[in-house]
């Protein structure tokens, strides 16, 4: 991720106008101006971090002198009670910038801590923790991120890197075959792009012009019949959809005789992914990562602000 990409700073940007308008009016009744002061921010319960870069820049640009000190960094596993971040600078722009710093640091936390969970329940077997493309508009990059950082994997970050058929595509295409066939067809003259594009780039350009491995096509089934119709058809990659684990346990051992790469989703919770990782699939992907992660619980603490 980079950081101090113009992208990361439109966020923030965004973030900060949307709270701000046109003043903090409380902390410019309350605080002088040159007022400077210490404060830390700490976890109140276990979790995984993810967005402490996100956070340390909402402060500096509040405050560019503001001194940042980092105590643990994003991946790691933090106790309740533990200091994430110290920060030293503008009492104004700590106090005003603390509500943006601490829902993207809840936010990204929130959805790491929640695939960590996933992450631990499959431990052992060969299936790996996907996300999907059920993210809050405008901040997938963020939400895949901390996928990543709760040690998940990403699927396709839009609908321009992968091409996944579905059942109104198969239906519209004219069926399985014919829908394989042509997307298999494109896919041959199309690489994927290594970097997530914004809308904007997508909508001037039909094309990418960065390089990356050819475009991987996947066909959602939903029972047995219609997974070996797309074997049949040529199928690479299968997207199981909405199947108990014994249905797609005999759906898994007939794709992998035909070395067929196997995801299993639709209503994956913490209570039955094991036994759906047990079914010997490659992948299990879950929107509850995403859309349903609750926001770590996070606090930010004054310790002394001061007159200068």
């Amino acid at each position: 991720m980079n950081w101090d990409s113009e992208r990361i700073r439109e966020i923030i940007l965004r973030a900060l106008q949307e709270d701000i308008g046109t003043g903090d009016v409380t902390v410019l009744a309350t605080i002088p101006e040159r007022a400077v002061g210490s404060a830390r921010i700490l976890a109140r319960q276990e979790l995984v971090c993810a967005g402490l870069p996100l956070a340390e820049r909402v402060f500096r640009s509040l405050d560019p002198q503001m001194r940042v000190h980092l105590l643990c960094n994003d991946g790691d596993s933090v106790k309740s009670g533990q200091v994430l971040l110290h920060l030293e600078g503008s009492a104004r722009a700590i106090l005003t910038g603390e509500r943006v710093a601490l829902n993207f640091l809840g936010r990204l936390s929130g959805i790491a801590t929640m695939t960590n969970r996933f992450v631990r329940q499959i431990t052992g077997t060969k299936a790996k923790i996907r996300d999907t493309r059920k993210t809050t508009p405008g901040l997938r990059e963020l939400e895949k991120y901390a996928v990543k950082m709760g040690g998940g994997t990403n699927h396709r970050m839009g609908l321009y890197d992968a091409i996944l058929l579905k059942e109104n595509h198969i239906a519209l295409a004219g069926g399985v075959k014919q829908a394989l066939d042509q997307a298999h067809a494109y896919a041959s003259l199309k690489i994927a792009p290594q970097r997530a594009i914004t809308a904007y780039e997508a909508a001037g350009s039909g094309d990418q012009s960065v390089t990356g491995d050819s475009l991987q096509v996947q066909i959602e089934v939903r029972d047995e019949r219609e997974l070996r119709e797309a074997l049949d058809a040529g199928a690479r990659s299968v997207l199981l959809d909405n199947m108990t684990p014994g249905q797609a346990r005999a759906c898994v051992l007939a794709a992998k005789r035909s070395d067929c790469i196997v995801e299993i989703s639709g209503g994956i919770t913490l209570e039955n992914v094991r036994a759906h990782a047990e079914t010997g699939a490659d992948y299990l992907s879950s929107g509850a990562l995403t859309h349903s992660a609750p926001a770590a619980n996070l606090s930010l603490l004054v310790d002394t602000i001061q007159e200068t």
